[in-house]
C-alpha cells in the first residue's frame, strides 16, 4: 500500500438540521438526515478514495453520502442513524492505513470575520453562490477558512448547535476549506465562538 496522507478525519455526533439538509443538496450518493452521525475523511493522493470507502462500506451498514476525487485530494462522507456503525466504520479505515486518529492533521483556522450590516448588494453576491439559507441586507456575516479543508463540516455543525443562526454555504474540499453563516449580530458572534472552540479542541499532527 502506497503511503497515504490522512488530512482530515472527523466524527460529527449529530448531524444539525441545516447541515444535513445542506449535505442533500451536494450528496451523490445516499442523502444524510438531521441526527444521523457522520463521518469524514480527507487523504491524498486523491485516487487511494477508492479503497478507503470499500473499507468503510464493508466494515458495518454505514450509507456513504459522497466520495470526491480531485487532482490532490480524495475526500468521503459516509453517514448512519447507527452512530456505532459510523465509529466502527472509521476504525475500519485507521486499521488499513496503520494509522491512528491522532495522526490525522490538526485543524488550523487560517482566518475567520465578522461582517455586520451587510449590504444589499453584497448580499447579492453571497447569495448566488450558497447552496444553503439565503443572507438579507443588514444581517452579519460570518466567514471561516481552515486548514485542512475538511473541518470546516465540523465548525459548521457545531456553530449551528450553538445559536439560531443560517447555514449559507460549506466548502469542504480543495486546499482550504470555507463556512459562510448569515443572521444576527449576537447569535452570529456566539455560532463563531463555538465554531472555533470545535476545531481547536482536536488532537492531530500541525497543519503545515
Amino acid at each position: 500500500m502506497a503511503k497515504v496522507d490522512l488530512r482530515t478525519f472527523c466524527y460529527l455526533d449529530v448531524l444539525q438540521p441545516q447541515l444535513a439538509s445542506f449535505l442533500a443538496t451536494i450528496s451523490q450518493g445516499y442523502m444524510p438526515v438531521e441526527r444521523q452521525a457522520s463521518l469524514y475523511i480527507e487523504i491524498a493522493p486523491g485516487i487511494a478514495i477508492n479503497r478507503i470507502t470499500d473499507i468503510a462500506i464493508k466494515a458495518t451498514g454505514v450509507e456513504p453520502g459522497y466520495q470526491i476525487v480531485e487532482r490532490a485530494f480524495g475526500v468521503l462522507e459516509v453517514h448512519s442513524h447507527d452512530h456505532g456503525a459510523v465509529r466502527e466504520a472509521g476504525d475500519a479505515v485507521l486499521r488499513y492505513l496503520e494509522a491512528e486518529e491522532a495522526d490525522r492533521m490538526k485543524p488550523k483556522v487560517v482566518s475567520n470575520e465578522i461582517i455586520t450590516g451587510v449590504s444589499d448588494y453584497q448580499t447579492m453576491l453571497i447569495n448566488r453562490m450558497r447552496h444553503g439559507d439565503m443572507i438579507l441586507g443588514g444581517e452579519s456575516l460570518f466567514i471561516m477558512e481552515t486548514l485542512p479543508a475538511g473541518y470546516a463540516l465540523l465548525a459548521a455543525n457545531e456553530a449551528e448547535k450553538a445559536a439560531p443562526i443560517k447555514l449559507l454555504e460549506v466548502r469542504a474540499m480543495g486546499a482550504f476549506g470555507r463556512l459562510f453563516l448569515g443572521g444576527a449580530e449576537e447569535p452570529i458572534r456566539e455560532a463563531a465562538a463555538a465554531a472555533t472552540a470545535a476545531l481547536e479542541s482536536l488532537t492531530g499532527r500541525e497543519a503545515k
